[in-house]
C-alpha cells in the first residue's frame, strides 16, 4: 500500500524527485527511506514504475524495454541535476528476491556499499536490458540465485523440501 500511496500522491509527494506520469513507462524517483539526504556518499533513490502487474525481474520480457529504459536514462538525469552526481557514479539494480513485489529500481552512489547491492542480490539494470534485448524471455527461463537467511520462512520451505 505504501508503493501505491506514493505512486497516487496519497503520501510522500513532496519527496519526489522526478516523475515521468506515463501510464505504461513512466515512474516515479523517490529517496529511499534509508538516505537522510544530508550527504551525497550514501545517496539511495527508488523508481517506483506506475505499472501495476510488473511484480519483479522474472516478469520483465522485451516488451518492458521502454520502461526499463526511461528508469535508468530519466533516473540518471534527475539525480545528475538535482544532486550533482552524474550516472557514472550510480549504481543502478534490481534486487531478486525483491523486499516487495512491485518493480523498483535502487540508485544509489557507487561508493556505497547499500544492503543488497552485492552480486547475490542485485541485478544491474543496464545488464537486465542487455539481456532482455536478446532474449525477451530471458528471466522467465534463467536460473537466478539469490541468498536466504536461515530464519526466513522461504529457507525453511526449502529445507523441508530437501533443497538445502
Amino acid at each position: 500500500q505504501w508503493v501505491y500511496n506514493i505512486l497516487e500522491k496519497k503520501a510522500e509527494a513532496d519527496r519526489i524527485i522526478h516523475e515521468n506520469p506515463d501510464p505504461s513507462n513512466g515512474f516515479v524517483l523517490v529517496p529511499d527511506l534509508k538516505w537522510n539526504q544530508n550527504q551525497l556518499d550514501d545517496l539511495y533513490l527508488i523508481a517506483l514504475v506506475h505499472r501495476r502487474e510488473i511484480k519483479s525481474l522474472r516478469d520483465l520480457t522485451a516488451e518492458h524495454l521502454p520502461l526499463l529504459r526511461n528508469v535508468l536514462q530519466e533516473g540518471k538525469e534527475a539525480i545528475g541535476k538535482r544532486f550533482g552526481v552524474p550516472g557514472s557514479q550510480l549504481r543502478i539494480y534490481l534486487h531478486y528476491q525483491p523486499s516487495y513485489y512491485h518493480l523498483h529500481v535502487h540508485f544509489t552512489a557507487l561508493g556505497y556499499d547499500a544492503p543488497g547491492s552485492s552480486v547475490e542480490r542485485a541485478h544491474l539494470l543496464a545488464d537486465v536490458i542487455d539481456n532482455l534485448a536478446m532474449d525477451s524471455m530471458y528471466y522467465q527461463k534463467r536460473a537466478l540465485t539469490f541468498p536466504l537467511r536461515a530464519d526466513e520462512p522461504l529457507f525453511k520451505k526449502f529445507q523441508e523440501a530437501g533443497k538445502v
